[in-house]
């Protein structure tokens, strides 16, 4: 049975094997491609994934490094036994940039497990993680056009604020 769990090293084949799934579809834009522009091809290595998986940990921590437009993020992993599916971040702050596009959550499914059910139960399963820290409602966010994402993000509660651009702005109460 698929979990959230914090990212860990167990499921490195299954990691990698996703990674190149997005990349031959090229992914742009979202955590996971900047994951791969800055990693690949270099986490190969057990011990470089590993400080990989332990950077994206401390993301999470008040006092990490991180770029200025940054915010502390806990990142967990959907998977099931030694099989990664996806991932999900919950910003635990909004910048304006993150108010206006991002949101308090991003998710992707990797592209062979999509069309399962996993992003909504992964969606469901992150919100008390969300709640716990101080979140709520939270703001989830998707392209005006990705018709998968908005029955996920209705499905889960999301009550629709607003279009801007081509983004959709969502409301999803985490209580």
């Amino acid at each position: 049975m698929p979990e959230l769990v914090l990212p860990t090293t167990s499921v490195m084949t299954s990691f990698l094997e996703a990674m190149d799934e997005f990349v031959a579809e090229g992914a742009e834009n979202s955590q996971t491609a900047a994951w791969i522009d800055v990693n690949a091809p270099g986490w190969q290595d057990p011990e470089r994934f590993a400080t990989f998986v332990e950077a994206v940990k401390a993301d999470a921590l008040l006092d990490s490094p991180r770029p200025d437009w940054h915010v502390p993020c806990t990142t967990l992993w959907w998977v099931d036994g030694h099989d990664y599916l996806g991932r999900i971040a919950i910003r635990h702050v909004l910048n304006d940039f993150l108010l206006d596009v991002g949101g308090h959550i991003g998710y992707d499914v990797r592209p062979t497990r999509r069309r399962e059910g996993h992003a909504t139960a992964m969606l469901r399963a992150a919100l008390p993680w969300a709640l716990a820290l101080g979140i709520d409602p939270a703001l989830v966010t998707c392209d005006d056009d990705n018709v998968g994402s908005i029955r996920v993000i209705e499905a889960c509660g999301g009550v629709l604020e607003d279009v801007r651009g081509l983004k959709r702005r969502y409301w999803v109460p985490t209580t």
